[in-house]
This record gives structure tokens, C-alpha cells and sequence, in this order.
């Protein structure tokens, strides 16, 4: 299995692939409040989940979903037939640091800040999307306490990693953003997602894996990944998701 399928299948069973509950997400998307007519880009989209929710409820917006995950997006151009949203939307598989397709009224980013190196790459590279006055959802993982030698091994992070909460919202005023509405992520809500993560890939591996060798390497990474958070950064990372307003600069 490469890395794009184990994600993929890991990823299938919760609603957002992020450790945040459908309510909080409907929150956090009304709190955007795209103009009619406005265009949406979604950086590391995924399954595109969170861009479709949004046009599902702004029905004279676009989007754009951008990922490397041909998997992934075969997921959100199927989700986005079944919902009537295809002609709203388009799917481009590539690497989010690199897309260009102009200014956006509302850019999304949640939980792939890995593909600009971190949150304030992220932040800045946003920004270079972003129409002014526009908005942002970022979504990023932060240190509630610790962090301790087993989360960091757990996460495979290096001390100066992540940032604390404060040091993260810092780093958005620092860029200047303006934070509108935000949502820190439960306990509860993290455990769901992890279960999810781990429930997903063990049973694709046990039911519908094609070869011993995938059955084997899902459940090997399904266990790897059940180990890390259990033992790990479980109670010690945390989640924000948030809307930022981009002021002129």
C-alpha cells in the first residue's frame, strides 16, 4: 500500500477527516459567510468534504479542492456527483504549495499544513491566495501541555515543532489575520477521529484488502497508529480550527 491509498482508506469513515463533530464544522462554516458569487479554494482538500459543505449551503459559490491524493479525489468528484455539485466545482490533483489559479473570497486549509512546512508557512502561504478582506479556515494541530518525550515520538516531532495555542494564534496576528470565530477540538472529538482512522483502515484490511501483502501492511499501520496515539500524544495534542479575517496588510 503507498502512503496516498493507507490515508485514503484511513480516512473514510469520519464525516471530516478532522477531530472536529458536525456541529462544530456547520459553526465554523456559517462563520465564513462567503459574498454571492464567491470562489472557494481548499488546499489539501482530502475528500473535499468541508468545500462541498460549503457550497451546499452558498449555492451561487465555486470552489476549488486541490490535492495529491488521486484516491482521495476520485472520493470527492463522486461525492460531489451525488450531492449536484459538479458543475461547482472542480478537482485538481497536484501539490497545493504550488497551485496558482488566482484570488479567493475563502480559503480552507485544515489539517495540511504539512505541505507548506508548518503553521506559519501555511498562514503566508494563504494569505498569497486570499482576495482582500477574504477569509481563511486553518486547521491545526498545537501542544495543550508537554509535550512529552512519548507524544513526540508518537507524533514523530521534533520539541520545536508545533507551536502552544498561544503561540499559535500569535503567529496568525504576527501575519496579519484577524481571528473571527474559532473551535478547539474535545477530547471526545479526538478520540473519535482516531477510532475512525484506525477502525477504517483494519476493516478495509480484513474485509476488502486485495493481497495478503495489503492486508498485512493496513494492519500493521492501523496497530502502529492505535499505538502512537494511546501511548503517545493522546490528551497532549490539541486541534484548533479557525476562522481568520485577512485584513490589508
Amino acid at each position: 500500500m503507498d502512503r496516498a491509498l493507507t490515508s485514503a482508506v484511513a480516512h473514510r469513515w469520519h464525516p471530516v477527516a478532522a477531530p472536529v463533530s458536525d456541529g462544530a464544522v456547520g459553526l465554523l462554516l456559517d462563520r465564513l459567510a462567503p459574498p454571492e458569487g464567491g470562489r472557494v479554494l481548499d488546499l489539501g482538500c482530502g475528500f473535499g468534504e468541508w468545500l462541498l459543505r460549503l457550497l451546499e449551503v452558498h449555492p451561487t459559490v465555486t470552489g476549488v479542492g486541490v490535492d495529491r491524493s488521486a484516491p482521495a479525489l476520485a472520493e470527492a468528484r463522486e461525492r460531489a456527483e451525488r450531492r449536484g455539485l459538479a458543475g461547482r466545482v472542480e478537482f485538481v490533483e497536484g501539490d497545493a504549495a504550488a497551485h496558482d489559479s488566482g484570488r479567493f473570497d475563502v480559503v480552507l486549509c485544515v489539517g495540511a499544513s504539512h505541505v507548506f512546512g508548518g503553521p506559519a508557512g501555511t498562514l503566508s502561504a494563504l494569505r498569497g491566495h486570499l482576495r482582500p478582506d477574504g477569509r481563511v479556515l486553518f486547521g491545526d494541530g498545537f501542544w495543550e501541555r508537554g509535550p512529552s518525550p512519548e507524544a513526540l515520538a508518537g507524533l514523530g516531532a521534533e520539541p520545536g515543532e508545533l507551536p502552544d495555542l498561544p503561540g499559535l494564534m500569535a503567529e496568525a496576528a504576527r501575519q496579519g489575520y484577524e481571528p473571527g470565530y474559532g473551535h478547539l477540538s474535545t477530547l471526545a472529538e479526538w478520540d473519535e477521529y482516531e477510532w475512525c482512522w484506525t477502525g477504517a483502515l483494519t476493516g478495509w484490511a480484513l474485509a476488502d484488502a486485495p493481497t495478503d501483502a495489503d492486508r498485512a501492511q493496513a494492519l500493521e499501520a492501523a496497530r502502529t497508529h492505535r499505538r502512537q496515539w494511546l501511548a503517545g500524544y493522546r490528551g497532549e495534542l490539541g486541534f484548533l480550527t479557525v476562522v481568520l479575517h485577512g485584513t490589508r496588510r
